[in-house]
């Protein structure tokens, strides 16, 4: 796992050991749920904003795309948080990537965005986005931030949502 040597923890925030420990707790979990299904990939582990985050990538003709759909994304990293939270103890903030499949929801996120200030440059006073993950709104309102408008979260719990408005 490639870590700054300058890296300190804030109070709260994993260590570097930690995230060390949590990339290779789940990297185990995620290798014998591989082996299990049968499903060819390798796996990569780094840290980044202060998560684990684990990569699993594998060749054009790996069976890997079967768990690449977004659904299965997030309850494979969910279960995978389980795990890791099973053996030390701690709350997890990993991150899980299957087959590009974060950087393929990054550019929906986008296109999200750039339609909903396009509403906004159109006229509307707030544009909502659909509800999702807290790693999600936190892409978005950096997304909006880089366009120049502001967001905010709003709801609760499974329906909590980004709103944009413009400066």
């Amino acid at each position: 796992m490639d870590l700054p040597e300058t890296a300190v923890a804030a109070e709260g925030a994993p260590s570097e050991q930690e995230l060390v420990d949590e990339g290779d707790i789940a990297a185990d979990y995620i290798e014998e749920l591989l082996d299990i299904a049968d499903i060819d990939g390798d796996i990569d582990i780094d840290a980044r904003a202060g998560r684990a985050y684990l990569s699993v990538t594998a060749g054009s003709d790996s069976n890997l795309r079967l768990l690449a759909k977004p659904d299965t994304v997030t309850a494979l990293q969910e279960l995978t948080r389980l795990a890791v939270q099973a053996k030390t103890g701690r709350f997890s903030r990993l991150i899980l990537d299957i087959a590009g499949s974060r950087d393929a929801r990054a550019g929906e996120l986008a296109s999200l965005v750039d339609h909903a200030i396009s509403r906004i440059e159109g006229g509307a006073a707030a544009a909502s986005l659909p509800p999702m993950s807290s790693y999600e709104r936190k892409l978005v309102h950096d997304l909006v931030s880089e366009r120049g408008y502001v967001s905010a979260s709003e709801g609760e719990g499974h329906d909590r949502h980004t709103v944009i408005t413009a400066k």
